[in-house]
């Protein structure tokens, strides 16, 4: 009788759990039970779950973050460009209940929200806001599919624009325009670089100016690096101050031996320019003003 009684137990439980009486909750799920095809208010948490065969049915629902890839959508910007964008969604579902009543595969309508999205938020930018200002476009593509996911119980973590492709075209437009944007740039600096040395030579020159001194010093700091090569010829350029001051000494000794040759007294006339008495006269400057042979001698 005792043993009758204990197989009686252990077929009964065979067949409630063959029949579903007893389910696992994974730690990443949760369980809506519909008994007779209205869901019970309390979600079955992870474990054990017990269910009335025939009558309890169960439906499990992930909670974990899902990554959803969007498709490329092709569309034209604000500006009249055409181009492809590729974006990813992350959310996860915090009320398992209304994700497993309100919406038939929230997976898919999450898919279809999101590709609307992306194609309207395409039509709404620009070129620049598509290559430069991505964080406000993933801010309001994150709005517009948080909206009707609230009520699927879904929550948006957040969305990202993976990858923008533009036409051959106008990726050649926009490689010509930043490499004139360069040249502009290396323009500018070069000009302002001869704006600012010309400013300092204009000021160097106004010292020299005021300090005849430093043109000389500066002629031969000159000569200095020039006689560094040794392969090379160095032309100086003669002072003209230094021609003028050896051409009149010249023409006062011309005029010395002119006046000698017509008054053997050594006197001179008076208003006559001449060196004083005694001045001595360097060879070299006799060399110049002595006369070749078969010259006449100038009495002036």
């Amino acid at each position: 009788m005792f043993f009758d009684i204990l197989y009686g137990i252990i077929g009964f439980l065979i067949a409630w759990v063959v029949l579903g009486g007893a389910r696992v909750v994974n730690q990443v799920e949760r369980g809506i039970v519909f008994r007779f095809g209205r869901a019970l208010p309390a979600p079955r948490r992870p474990g054990l779950a017990i269910l009335i065969p025939v009558v309890d049915r169960m439906k499990k629902v992930n909670v974990q973050i899902v990554t959803m890839p969007v498709p490329a959508q092709e569309g034209i910007t604000r500006d009249n460009v055409s181009v492809k964008v590729d974006a990813v969604v992350y959310f996860r579902v915090v009320d398992p209940m209304k994700a497993a009543i309100e919406v038939e595969d929230y997976l898919f309508a999450v898919g279809q929200v999101a590709q609307t999205s992306l194609r309207s938020i395409i039509g709404k930018s620009e070129l620049d806001d598509l290559l430069c200002n991505r964080e406000r476009l993933h801010e309001g593509l994150e709005l517009m599919i948080d909206s009707p996911a609230i009520g699927w119980g879904i929550h948006i973590d957040r969305v990202e624009i993976k990858d923008v492709q533009l036409p051959e075209t106008m990726k050649r437009s926009m490689s010509r325009q930043a490499e004139a944007e360069r040249e502009r740039r290396a323009r500018v600096i070069t000009a302002d670089g001869e704006f600012q040395a010309s400013r300092k030579l204009a000021d160097a020159a106004g010292i020299m100016h005021d300090t005849p001194g430093a043109m000389q010093l500066r002629l031969l700091q000159t000569v200095v690096e020039v006689a560094a090569e040794r392969n090379s010829t160095l032309v100086m350029p003669f002072p003209v101050e230094m021609l003028r001051f050896f051409d009149r000494m010249a023409g006062a000794v011309s005029k010395s031996v002119a006046a000698k040759g017509s008054a053997p007294t050594g006197a001179a006339s008076p208003g006559q320019d001449s060196l004083p008495a005694g001045t001595p006269v360097p060879e070299s400057l006799r060399d110049l003003v002595r006369p070749r042979e078969g010259e006449p001698v100038d009495p002036t």
